[in-house]
Protein backbone atom coordinates (compact mmCIF):
# COMPACT_ATOMS: atom_id res chain seq x y z
CA UNK A 1 0.00 0.00 0.00
CA UNK A 2 1.02 3.71 -0.87
CA UNK A 3 0.30 6.19 1.52
CA UNK A 4 0.81 9.83 1.13
CA UNK A 5 1.83 12.43 3.63
CA UNK A 6 0.77 16.19 2.86
CA UNK A 7 3.72 18.69 2.62
CA UNK A 8 3.43 22.04 2.55
CA UNK A 9 5.12 23.96 -0.16
CA UNK A 10 7.07 27.37 0.68
CA UNK A 11 4.47 30.47 -0.16
CA UNK A 12 7.31 33.32 -0.01
CA UNK A 13 5.83 37.18 -0.44
CA UNK A 14 5.32 38.30 -3.58
CA UNK A 15 8.08 40.65 -4.54
CA UNK A 16 10.41 38.21 -2.91
CA UNK A 17 8.93 35.11 -4.91
CA UNK A 18 9.33 37.18 -7.98
CA UNK A 19 13.23 38.37 -7.37
CA UNK A 20 13.63 34.80 -6.23
CA UNK A 21 11.85 33.10 -9.44
CA UNK A 22 14.15 35.88 -11.44
CA UNK A 23 17.19 35.07 -9.67
CA UNK A 24 17.07 31.32 -10.38
CA UNK A 25 16.24 31.94 -14.02
CA UNK A 26 18.88 33.72 -15.14
CA UNK A 27 21.46 30.96 -13.13
CA UNK A 28 19.80 28.48 -14.87
CA UNK A 29 19.49 29.71 -18.36
CA UNK A 30 22.50 29.82 -20.33
CA UNK A 31 23.22 32.13 -23.19
CA UNK A 32 20.86 31.39 -25.86
CA UNK A 33 19.51 28.59 -24.62
CA UNK A 34 15.88 29.27 -23.14
CA UNK A 35 13.75 26.61 -23.53
CA UNK A 36 9.77 26.84 -22.84
CA UNK A 37 8.89 24.00 -20.62
CA UNK A 38 5.58 25.06 -20.30
CA UNK A 39 5.05 24.15 -24.59
CA UNK A 40 3.69 22.39 -26.84
CA UNK A 41 0.92 22.50 -24.43
CA UNK A 42 -0.19 18.88 -23.17
CA UNK A 43 2.93 17.12 -24.44
CA UNK A 44 4.32 14.40 -22.12
CA UNK A 45 8.09 14.30 -21.24
CA UNK A 46 10.25 11.02 -21.74
CA UNK A 47 9.40 10.22 -17.79
CA UNK A 48 5.55 10.63 -16.00
CA UNK A 49 4.88 13.11 -13.99
CA UNK A 50 4.41 10.96 -10.95
CA UNK A 51 8.32 9.31 -11.35
CA UNK A 52 11.07 9.81 -8.72
CA UNK A 53 12.95 11.29 -11.22
CA UNK A 54 10.25 14.45 -11.56
CA UNK A 55 10.86 14.63 -7.70
CA UNK A 56 14.67 14.22 -7.84
CA UNK A 57 15.58 16.80 -10.23
CA UNK A 58 12.88 19.67 -8.67
CA UNK A 59 15.43 20.16 -5.90
CA UNK A 60 18.77 22.47 -6.82
CA UNK A 61 20.62 20.96 -3.88
CA UNK A 62 20.63 17.77 -4.61
CA UNK A 63 21.33 18.38 -8.26
CA UNK A 64 24.39 20.55 -7.53
CA UNK A 65 25.52 18.33 -4.85
CA UNK A 66 24.65 14.83 -7.44
CA UNK A 67 26.25 16.65 -10.02
CA UNK A 68 29.17 17.25 -8.41
CA UNK A 69 29.59 13.66 -7.47
CA UNK A 70 29.02 12.27 -10.84
CA UNK A 71 31.73 14.56 -12.34
CA UNK A 72 34.17 13.43 -10.34
CA UNK A 73 33.34 9.67 -10.71
CA UNK A 74 33.86 10.57 -14.08
CA UNK A 75 37.13 12.16 -13.97
CA UNK A 76 38.34 9.76 -12.25
CA UNK A 77 37.96 7.48 -15.76
CA UNK A 78 40.94 8.59 -17.97
CA UNK A 79 38.99 8.34 -21.18
CA UNK A 80 36.22 10.23 -19.92
CA UNK A 81 38.13 12.61 -18.09
CA UNK A 82 40.22 13.68 -21.51
CA UNK A 83 37.01 13.87 -23.16
CA UNK A 84 35.86 16.00 -20.85
CA UNK A 85 39.03 17.61 -20.40
CA UNK A 86 40.45 18.42 -23.83
CA UNK A 87 37.28 19.48 -25.45
CA UNK A 88 35.12 21.55 -22.56
CA UNK A 89 34.88 24.82 -21.96
CA UNK A 90 34.67 24.27 -18.39
CA UNK A 91 37.97 26.00 -17.56
CA UNK A 92 37.30 29.04 -19.29
CA UNK A 93 33.45 29.65 -18.72
CA UNK A 94 32.73 27.03 -15.58
CA UNK A 95 29.09 28.79 -15.68
CA UNK A 96 28.23 28.75 -18.87
CA UNK A 97 28.93 25.09 -18.99
CA UNK A 98 27.36 24.20 -15.96
CA UNK A 99 24.12 25.94 -16.73
CA UNK A 100 24.41 24.20 -20.69
CA UNK A 101 24.64 20.70 -19.18
CA UNK A 102 21.95 21.72 -16.24
CA UNK A 103 19.56 23.04 -19.00
CA UNK A 104 19.99 19.21 -20.91
CA UNK A 105 19.28 17.66 -17.70
CA UNK A 106 15.96 19.49 -17.00
CA UNK A 107 14.67 18.59 -20.68
CA UNK A 108 15.65 15.22 -20.43
CA UNK A 109 13.46 14.87 -17.06
CA UNK A 110 10.88 17.34 -17.74
CA UNK A 111 10.75 18.83 -21.50
CA UNK A 112 8.21 18.05 -23.95
CA UNK A 113 9.06 14.30 -25.19
CA UNK A 114 9.45 16.14 -28.94
CA UNK A 115 12.31 18.91 -27.49
CA UNK A 116 14.07 16.41 -25.53
CA UNK A 117 14.34 13.86 -28.84
CA UNK A 118 16.10 16.95 -30.66
CA UNK A 119 18.32 18.16 -27.71
CA UNK A 120 19.53 14.48 -27.62
CA UNK A 121 19.94 14.06 -31.19
CA UNK A 122 22.10 17.74 -30.92
CA UNK A 123 24.45 16.46 -28.16
CA UNK A 124 24.75 13.01 -29.82
CA UNK A 125 26.05 14.69 -33.08
CA UNK A 126 28.13 17.36 -30.86
CA UNK A 127 29.57 14.31 -29.47
CA UNK A 128 31.15 12.56 -32.96
CA UNK A 129 33.60 15.13 -33.37
CA UNK A 130 35.00 14.39 -29.82
CA UNK A 131 37.82 11.64 -30.18
CA UNK A 132 41.28 11.44 -28.78
CA UNK A 133 44.10 9.78 -26.90
CA UNK A 134 44.65 9.91 -23.08
CA UNK A 135 47.68 11.11 -21.74
CA UNK A 136 47.84 7.32 -20.52
CA UNK A 137 47.40 6.60 -24.27
CA UNK A 138 44.04 5.22 -24.64
CA UNK A 139 41.98 6.18 -27.58
CA UNK A 140 38.73 7.42 -26.84
CA UNK A 141 35.59 8.68 -28.65
CA UNK A 142 33.06 10.63 -26.76
CA UNK A 143 29.81 8.44 -28.37
CA UNK A 144 31.73 5.01 -27.52
CA UNK A 145 28.78 3.09 -25.80
CA UNK A 146 30.70 1.92 -22.89
CA UNK A 147 32.20 5.45 -21.82
CA UNK A 148 28.48 6.52 -22.26
CA UNK A 149 27.23 3.52 -20.05
CA UNK A 150 29.55 5.13 -17.23
CA UNK A 151 28.39 8.86 -18.08
CA UNK A 152 25.03 8.08 -17.42
CA UNK A 153 25.38 5.53 -14.45
CA UNK A 154 27.40 8.19 -13.07
CA UNK A 155 24.48 10.82 -13.41
CA UNK A 156 21.62 8.50 -12.15
CA UNK A 157 23.62 7.51 -9.15
CA UNK A 158 24.80 10.94 -7.90
CA UNK A 159 21.45 12.74 -8.35
CA UNK A 160 19.36 9.95 -6.97
CA UNK A 161 22.15 9.61 -4.04
CA UNK A 162 22.39 13.00 -3.41
CA UNK A 163 18.15 13.35 -2.72
CA UNK A 164 18.68 10.16 -0.74
CA UNK A 165 21.53 11.20 1.56
CA UNK A 166 19.79 15.09 2.10
CA UNK A 167 16.72 15.70 1.07
CA UNK A 168 14.19 12.69 1.78
CA UNK A 169 15.42 8.37 2.57
CA UNK A 170 14.40 6.32 -0.86
CA UNK A 171 13.30 2.71 -0.43
CA UNK A 172 14.90 0.24 -2.49
CA UNK A 173 11.72 0.08 -4.54
CA UNK A 174 12.19 3.34 -5.48
CA UNK A 175 15.84 3.07 -5.67
CA UNK A 176 14.82 0.65 -8.49
CA UNK A 177 12.11 2.93 -10.08
CA UNK A 178 15.15 5.64 -10.85
CA UNK A 179 17.43 3.80 -12.48
CA UNK A 180 14.92 2.38 -14.62
CA UNK A 181 13.42 5.62 -15.18
CA UNK A 182 16.92 6.92 -16.53
CA UNK A 183 17.06 4.05 -19.15
CA UNK A 184 14.77 5.36 -22.31
CA UNK A 185 16.55 8.77 -22.04
CA UNK A 186 20.52 7.07 -21.88
CA UNK A 187 19.25 4.50 -25.29
CA UNK A 188 18.38 8.00 -27.11
CA UNK A 189 21.98 8.87 -25.54
CA UNK A 190 23.48 6.33 -27.07
CA UNK A 191 23.75 3.38 -23.94
CA UNK A 192 23.27 0.27 -25.31
CA UNK A 193 22.40 -1.50 -21.73
CA UNK A 194 21.65 0.84 -19.44
CA UNK A 195 21.19 -0.42 -15.93
CA UNK A 196 17.66 -1.23 -15.09
CA UNK A 197 17.88 -1.37 -11.10
CA UNK A 198 19.66 0.26 -8.47
CA UNK A 199 21.32 -3.65 -8.11
CA UNK A 200 22.36 -3.65 -11.42
CA UNK A 201 23.86 0.09 -11.13
CA UNK A 202 25.96 -1.24 -8.50
CA UNK A 203 26.98 -3.87 -10.98
CA UNK A 204 28.51 -1.28 -13.39
CA UNK A 205 30.36 0.20 -10.14
CA UNK A 206 31.64 -2.54 -9.71
CA UNK A 207 32.89 -3.87 -13.64
CA UNK A 208 34.29 -0.43 -13.79
CA UNK A 209 36.43 0.41 -10.20
CA UNK A 210 39.39 -1.07 -11.62
CA UNK A 211 39.61 1.86 -14.08
CA UNK A 212 39.15 4.81 -11.51
CA UNK A 213 42.47 6.37 -10.62
CA UNK A 214 43.12 9.75 -9.22
CA UNK A 215 44.01 12.82 -11.50
CA UNK A 216 45.01 16.05 -11.00
CA UNK A 217 41.86 17.39 -13.05
CA UNK A 218 39.78 16.23 -9.97
CA UNK A 219 41.20 18.82 -7.62
CA UNK A 220 40.65 21.31 -10.59
CA UNK A 221 37.65 20.95 -10.83
CA UNK A 222 36.94 21.63 -7.58
CA UNK A 223 38.55 24.22 -7.26
CA UNK A 224 36.71 26.15 -10.14
CA UNK A 225 33.01 24.49 -8.29
CA UNK A 226 34.26 26.59 -4.85
CA UNK A 227 35.02 29.54 -6.94
CA UNK A 228 32.16 29.47 -9.89
CA UNK A 229 28.79 31.55 -9.26
CA UNK A 230 26.44 28.90 -9.17
CA UNK A 231 24.21 30.41 -6.40
CA UNK A 232 22.75 33.79 -5.53
CA UNK A 233 24.76 35.54 -3.51
CA UNK A 234 23.25 35.22 -0.75
CA UNK A 235 23.80 31.56 -0.92
CA UNK A 236 27.15 30.93 -2.14
CA UNK A 237 28.89 30.87 1.11
CA UNK A 238 26.43 27.12 0.89
CA UNK A 239 28.71 26.07 -2.07
CA UNK A 240 31.92 24.59 0.10
CA UNK A 241 29.65 22.71 2.53
CA UNK A 242 27.80 21.38 -1.09
CA UNK A 243 30.99 19.97 -2.18
CA UNK A 244 32.05 18.36 1.00
CA UNK A 245 28.29 16.94 0.77
CA UNK A 246 29.44 15.36 -3.09
CA UNK A 247 32.50 13.90 -1.49
CA UNK A 248 30.80 12.07 0.77
CA UNK A 249 28.49 10.44 -1.55
CA UNK A 250 31.24 8.57 -2.97
CA UNK A 251 32.01 4.86 -1.75
CA UNK A 252 34.35 5.27 0.82
CA UNK A 253 37.81 3.44 -0.85
CA UNK A 254 37.17 5.41 -3.88
CA UNK A 255 37.33 8.58 -1.67
CA UNK A 256 40.58 7.31 -0.87
CA UNK A 257 42.24 6.35 -4.09
CA UNK A 258 41.35 9.48 -5.33
CA UNK A 259 42.87 11.20 -2.36
CA UNK A 260 39.54 12.92 -1.37
CA UNK A 261 39.35 11.26 2.14
CA UNK A 262 41.61 13.99 3.51
CA UNK A 263 40.36 16.49 6.74
CA UNK A 264 39.80 19.33 3.91
CA UNK A 265 36.68 17.13 2.63
CA UNK A 266 35.23 15.71 5.34
CA UNK A 267 31.51 17.09 6.25
CA UNK A 268 31.28 17.84 10.35
CA UNK A 269 28.10 17.34 12.10
CA UNK A 270 26.88 21.09 11.81
CA UNK A 271 27.78 21.12 8.13
CA UNK A 272 25.79 18.02 7.26
CA UNK A 273 22.65 19.70 9.34
CA UNK A 274 22.80 22.39 7.22
CA UNK A 275 22.94 20.97 3.91
CA UNK A 276 20.48 18.47 4.85
CA UNK A 277 18.41 21.98 5.78
CA UNK A 278 18.84 23.36 2.61
CA UNK A 279 17.72 20.83 0.55
CA UNK A 280 14.53 19.94 2.41
CA UNK A 281 13.83 23.55 2.34
CA UNK A 282 14.16 23.25 -1.74
CA UNK A 283 12.13 20.63 -1.81
CA UNK A 284 8.99 22.40 -0.77
CA UNK A 285 10.13 26.38 -2.48
CA UNK A 286 8.45 26.37 -5.78
CA UNK A 287 9.48 28.60 -8.19
CA UNK A 288 7.01 29.70 -11.19
CA UNK A 289 9.83 29.73 -14.05
CA UNK A 290 11.78 26.74 -12.96
CA UNK A 291 11.09 23.47 -15.23
CA UNK A 292 9.05 21.32 -12.72
CA UNK A 293 6.51 24.53 -12.29
CA UNK A 294 6.63 24.99 -16.13
CA UNK A 295 6.19 21.48 -17.09
CA UNK A 296 3.53 20.99 -14.76
CA UNK A 297 1.54 23.43 -16.32
CA UNK A 298 2.20 22.07 -19.65
CA UNK A 299 0.47 19.15 -18.63
CA UNK A 300 -2.59 20.22 -16.67
CA UNK A 301 -1.17 19.79 -13.13
CA UNK A 302 -1.05 22.83 -11.01
CA UNK A 303 2.18 24.29 -10.72
CA UNK A 304 2.97 23.13 -7.09
CA UNK A 305 2.09 19.73 -8.07
CA UNK A 306 5.40 18.31 -7.25
CA UNK A 307 5.32 20.14 -3.79
CA UNK A 308 2.50 19.13 -2.26
CA UNK A 309 2.80 15.44 -1.28
CA UNK A 310 5.21 12.31 -1.79
CA UNK A 311 4.55 8.65 -1.43
CA UNK A 312 5.65 6.92 1.82
CA UNK A 313 6.13 3.35 1.37
CA UNK A 314 6.02 0.28 4.17
CA UNK A 315 9.61 -0.54 3.27
CA UNK A 316 12.45 0.61 5.23
CA UNK A 317 13.95 3.81 3.73
CA UNK A 318 18.10 3.70 2.91
CA UNK A 319 20.38 5.90 3.77
CA UNK A 320 23.89 5.19 2.58
CA UNK A 321 24.35 4.31 -0.96
CA UNK A 322 28.02 3.15 -1.46
CA UNK A 323 28.46 0.74 -3.93
CA UNK A 324 31.18 -1.63 -3.50
CA UNK A 325 34.37 -2.97 -5.76
CA UNK A 326 34.34 -6.16 -6.71
CA UNK A 327 36.12 -9.13 -4.83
Amino acid sequence: MTLKKRLTPFALPGPLARRLDAMADTLMTPPGMAIDFAHPRGEAALSEPSSVSWRVFKNPVALFVGGVAAVLLELAEPRVRDGVWQHSTFRRDALTRLQRTGMAAMVTVYGARSVAEKLIAGVVRAHDKVTGTTREGEPYQANDPDLLLWVQTTATFGFVAAYNQYARSFSRAELDRAVAEAAPAARLYGVVEPPRSWGELEQVFADWDARLIAAPEIGEFLSIMHEVKAFPTAARPLQPLLLKAAIVLLPVHLQARLQLDGPKWRLRRWERAVVTTAARASDRLVLRSAPPAQACRRIGLPEDWLYRSVSRRPEAPLRNLHPQPSK
